[in-house]
C-alpha cells in the first residue's frame, strides 16, 4: 500500500464524521445525537443471561481482594469476628434487595441505567449521576488495575525469585519500580482484549471465574485450619467496646459492607437489561449475601492463620502469599488473584464506565469504545501508584464519595415502584423534549431529595478527609451514611412526588420497546422521528 493511500486513509480518521455510530432502524431518539445500538433497549436476541450466568457474576464479583479484606477495617474498630460476620450478611443482604429492585427494572424494560434514571432525576439531572459514576468507575479501575500488576509480580516472582532484586531504573519519587511498572503493563496488557469483548459474551468469563477461584480460596481456608487451630489468631479476638460505642461501631462495619457494591446498585441494570426474562436475576436475593459472607469469613479464616505462622496481621492475600516457601502454590495462588481482579474491574468498573460514556457522547461513543476510554484514561491518565502512594485524602475522598449513591438508588426505586407503579414511558427515555423533560430538564423533587439526604453526611467526610477537623457528633450519621442518604431520599422524593405530581409523567400502561414497535414506532417511523427532532431544535434556536 502507498504512502499517498496511507495518508489519506490517516486524513478520513482524522474527521468527526468519519466516527459517528449509527443507531438501530428502531432507535427511538429523535435523531443520532441521542442515542446508539448500545443505549437503545436490548433487543430479544441480546437477552441472553440466564439464572445460571447471574449466579455465576456474583460468585465472580464477590471473590476479589476489597471482599477478601472486608473484615479488616471491622475489627480494626475494635468488634470481634463474631459482631463483624453479620454486619457482612446483613449489609449485602439489604444490598441485594435494592439490587433486584433496580434489576427487575432493567430486566423488564431491558434499558440501561443512564437512559432509565431521566425518568426519576430529568433528562438533563440525570447527567450528574451518570457522570459521577464515570468518575467513580474510571478511578476503580486504576486502583483495580494496579492490584492486578502485584498479583502478576506474585506470580513472575514464583518463576523467577530474580524478581525481587531487579534493578529498578525509575527515580525515587516515581512511587513505581522498574518491576512494578513491567507488571502492570503486563496486566494490563492481559485485561485489555478481554475489554473489547460484548456484554451478552462476557458472562462466559465470569462462568470461568466462578469454577477456577472459589475451589483455590477454599483450598486457602483448608490450608489455614490444617496449619493453625481455629481458636487462635482472630478467632480469639473479643470485641474491645460496648454500649452506644459498639452499636455505632456495627452501623460503621454494616455501611462498609454497603459500600462495597453501593456503585453497583445503581447501575445493576446496565447487566439485567440483558436477562432473558425478569425472574433470572431473582436469584441475586440468595446468592449475594451468601457469596459475600462467606469470602468474608475466608479472610478472617486465613488472616488469623497468617498471625500464628508469620507473626504480623496481613490482610492483604498478597503479601501473605508472599511469605509462602512453596513457589508452585504462590504461582497458583496469585494467578487465582489474577483471574480474580480481571472479572471484578471489567463488571464492575470498566463496563460501567462505558455505559455511561455512551450516554455523554451517543454519537462517536459504544460500549466498546468506551471501555478503550476507561482503560487509557483510567488505567494510565490517572497513574494509580501515585494516587496509593501520595494522596490519602484522596482516596478517603473517593470512598466517601458513596454518600450520593444511596440517594441515587433510593430516588430511583421511590419513582418506580412507589410514584409510578412501574407505569413509564420507554421511548420517552430516549427524547429531550419529552415527557420525562420535567423542568427544564430537572426534576425538582429528585434536587430536593440530593439536597435534603447529602449534606448531614458532608461533615463525616470532612472529617474522613482529615482526622484533624473535629466535626463533634455530627460524624455519627457518616458511620451509616448509605443507610441514611437511601432512606432519606426516597422517603423525601416520594412525599414531593405525591404531593406535587408531575401529571405528565403518570400514564396508565407502562409503555415498552416492543409495544412502542407493535404501536408502529419502529423502522417506519424513524425517518418521522428525525425529521420531528430536528425541527424541535430549531424552534428552540429560533
Amino acid at each position: 500500500m502507498s504512502r499517498t493511500t496511507w495518508m489519506q486513509k490517516a486524513s478520513a480518521l482524522a474527521r468527526p464524521d468519519a466516527w459517528v455510530l449509527e443507531p438501530e432502524p428502531s432507535t427511538f431518539a429523535p435523531n443520532s445525537r441521542w442515542s446508539n445500538k448500545d443505549m437503545d433497549p436490548v433487543p430479544p436476541k441480546g437477552r441472553t443471561w440466564s439464572t445460571f450466568n447471574y449466579i455465576a457474576y456474583w460468585v465472580s464479583d464477590a471473590t476479589n481482594v476489597a471482599v477478601w479484606e472486608l473484615a479488616s477495617s471491622m475489627l480494626a474498630i475494635g468488634l470481634s469476628w463474631r459482631q463483624a460476620l453479620p454486619a457482612i450478611a446483613v449489609g449485602h443482604l439489604i444490598i441485594s434487595v435494592v439490587m433486584v429492585l433496580n434489576g427487575t427494572i432493567g430486566a423488564r424494560l431491558h434499558v440501561g441505567f443512564p437512559v432509565l434514571n431521566r425518568s426519576s432525576f430529568g433528562f438533563w439531572f440525570s447527567y450528574f449521576s451518570v457522570v459521577s459514576r464515570v468518575v467513580l468507575s474510571m478511578f476503580w479501575f486504576g486502583i483495580q488495575t494496579y492490584t492486578g500488576s502485584e498479583c502478576v509480580y506474585q506470580m513472575l516472582k514464583a518463576i523467577w525469585p530474580s524478581l525481587a532484586h531487579l534493578h529498578n531504573g525509575l527515580r525515587p519519587g516515581a512511587h513505581i519500580t522498574t518491576a512494578g511498572m513491567m507488571c502492570y503493563f503486563l496486566y494490563w496488557l492481559i485485561q485489555f482484549p478481554l475489554m473489547l469483548v460484548s456484554p451478552q459474551k462476557i458472562r462466559w468469563l465470569f462462568v470461568i471465574k466462578a469454577f477456577v477461584v472459589p475451589p483455590a480460596w477454599f483450598a486457602m481456608l483448608i490450608w489455614a485450619f490444617v496449619k493453625v487451630p481455629s481458636n487462635k489468631g482472630l478467632f480469639e479476638q473479643r470485641s474491645t467496646l460496648s454500649g452506644s460505642a459498639m452499636s455505632y461501631a456495627w452501623l460503621s462495619a454494616l455501611n462498609s459492607a454497603l459500600g462495597i457494591y453501593s456503585t453497583l446498585a445503581v447501575n445493576i441494570p446496565d447487566f439485567t437489561r440483558y436477562a432473558k426474562n425478569e425472574r433470572a436475576q431473582y436469584v441475586q436475593l440468595l446468592i449475594i449475601p451468601t457469596a459475600f459472607t462467606l469470602v468474608g469469613f475466608i479472610g478472617i479464616a486465613v488472616t488469623s492463620a497468617g498471625i500464628s505462622l508469620y507473626g504480623s496481621v496481613l490482610w492483604d492475600p498478597l503479601q501473605l502469599i508472599d511469605r509462602w516457601d512453596n513457589r508452585a502454590a504462590a504461582f497458583f495462588a496469585s494467578l487465582t488473584f489474577v483471574l480474580a481482579t480481571l472479572g471484578t474491574n471489567i463488571s464492575a468498573n470498566s463496563l460501567s464506565a462505558a455505559n455511561d460514556m455512551t450516554v455523554l457522547f451517543p454519537r462517536y461513543i459504544n460500549i466498546r469504545r468506551g471501555q478503550v476510554l476507561c482503560a487509557i484514561l483510567g488505567g494510565w491518565a490517572l497513574c494509580p501508584w501515585e494516587i496509593l502512594a501520595s494522596a490519602q485524602g484522596f482516596l478517603s475522598f473517593m470512598n466517601g464519595y458513596t454518600v450520593f449513591l444511596g440517594p441515587f438508588a433510593g430516588i430511583m426505586i421511590a419513582d418506580y415502584w412507589i410514584v409510578h407503579k412501574g407505569k413509564v414511558d420507554v421511548p420517552a427515555m430516549y427524547k429531550p423534549h419529552g415527557r420525562y423533560r420535567y423542568t427544564y430538564g430537572f426534576n425538582w423533587r429528585a434536587v430536593v431529595a440530593i439536597l435534603v439526604s447529602v449534606p448531614p453526611n458532608m461533615p463525616g467526610l470532612i472529617s474522613s478527609i482529615n482526622p484533624k477537623i473535629d466535626v463533634g457528633g455530627a460524624i455519627k450519621v457518616f458511620d451509616f451514611a448509605w443507610l441514611f442518604g437511601f432512606f432519606t431520599a426516597s422517603v423525601v422524593y416520594t412525599i414531593l412526588s405525591l404531593a406535587f405530581p408531575a401529571k405528565e409523567t403518570f400514564i396508565p400502561e407502562a409503555i415498552t420497546s416492543e409495544d412502542a414497535v407493535d404501536d408502529g414506532l419502529g423502522s417506519e417511523r424513524s425517518s418521522q422521528l428525525e425529521k420531528k427532532g430536528v425541527e424541535e431544535e430549531i424552534k428552540i434556536v429560533v
